[in-house]
């Protein structure tokens, strides 16, 4: 009988053993974490490997890295394969993964993405060369365009404001550089970007050294169609940047890092925000303007928006002051 016992209690043990392994896999490892940022020419991509940074910082044991992808898109599918821990993901972008529509259409739905921390309101940069004579977004209609990185937010939003506007211009998908090239050797008029802020892209001004560039602005109309249409999505004003052309309204999304919550438990997810908030300075030497930028209330905006924050993350910004 007491060997029966034993062999049951063996058994038992075992069980457990299995289902802890098993709830494992579906926790990010503490000592391990993978960032999926964007593009490596993009400026996101530079500020991501401050955040590798602060987050070594605050969680010195860890074993942190960044990986190059296709941003937001690709960023929430990279998740659901579990091939990274969080990823950049432009709110709107977000949005969609959550409420199944878009690229997530068709029983695609991430029904627990989550963000942890936010760190920018971007803007759209829908720029042109001078040289194509495109003056409006509707003189894109039937024109080669580049709607920005393959798998991006920026390409998502970009093809998403012109079909809700009507506007169908020739697409040309690439890569930042695809897209760069193919301006200056008049292959394409432009291209969409996401820049940081309320200013252009680091690609963008490159560009502008060797290429004279127009920035396309949103009417009213157009504004109000397009913040109608799209959840997550308003409108800002970029600066008279590029010599010659006044300050353009432009389409802007907040910009988070997120994760899964079936993929991070509350534990990392707190220590995670904890330590891109007490460590912020990493961020802030590679982007200056984010001296002004309020981590936490953007946070807890990202919520307001349509994107839960993970348990734990939230727990971290509810107890900051």
């Amino acid at each position: 009988m007491r060997k029966q016992w034993n062999r049951i209690g063996a058994g038992v043990a075992l069980a457990l053993a299995a289902l802890a392994a098993g709830t494992a896999a579906f926790a990010a490892p503490k000592g391990t974490i993978v960032l999926g940022s964007t593009n490596s020419t993009s400026s996101h991509y530079t500020v991501s490997a401050a955040m590798v940074k602060a987050i070594k910082t605050g969680m010195p044991t860890a074993n942190v890295s960044q990986i190059e992808t296709g941003a937001s898109v690709d960023n929430v599918r990279r998740l659901t394969k579990n091939e990274i821990d969080l990823g950049l993901i432009a709110t709107d972008t977000g949005i969609q993964a959550l409420t199944g529509t878009g690229p997530f259409a068709g029983g695609k739905a991430v029904d627990d993405l989550v963000a942890l921390y936010a760190y920018d309101v971007s803007v759209l940069n829908v720029a042109v060369s001078q040289e194509s004579k495109v003056a409006s977004i509707k003189d894109l209609a039937g024109r080669k365009f580049n709607p920005g990185i393959r798998g991006s937010g920026a390409e998502l939003l970009t093809r998403e404001v012109f079909r809700t506007l009507g506007v169908e211009p020739a697409w040309v998908p690439g890569t930042v550089k695809d897209a760069s090239e193919g301006i200056q050797n008049r292959q394409i008029v432009g291209y969409s970007k996401y820049g940081p802020g309320h200013g252009v892209d680091a690609t963008l001004r490159e560009l502008m050294v060797t290429t004279p560039m127009r920035l396309l602005g949103f009417d009213a109309d157009q504004q109000a169609k397009v913040a109608g249409a799209i959840r997550g999505v308003s409108f800002t004003q970029i600066p008279d940047v590029m010599a010659g052309q006044p300050a353009v309204a432009a389409p802007a999304v907040l910009i988070v890092y997120g994760t899964r919550t079936s993929v991070m438990d509350d534990e990392t997810a707190y220590a995670i925000a904890k330590a891109i908030n007490e460590n912020r300075q990493f961020l802030i030497e590679a982007w200056p303007h984010l001296k002004d930028f309020d981590f936490k209330a953007q946070a807890l905006a990202a919520e307001k928006v349509g994107m839960k924050l993970h348990p734990g993350a939230k727990k971290y910004w509810d107890s900051v002051k």
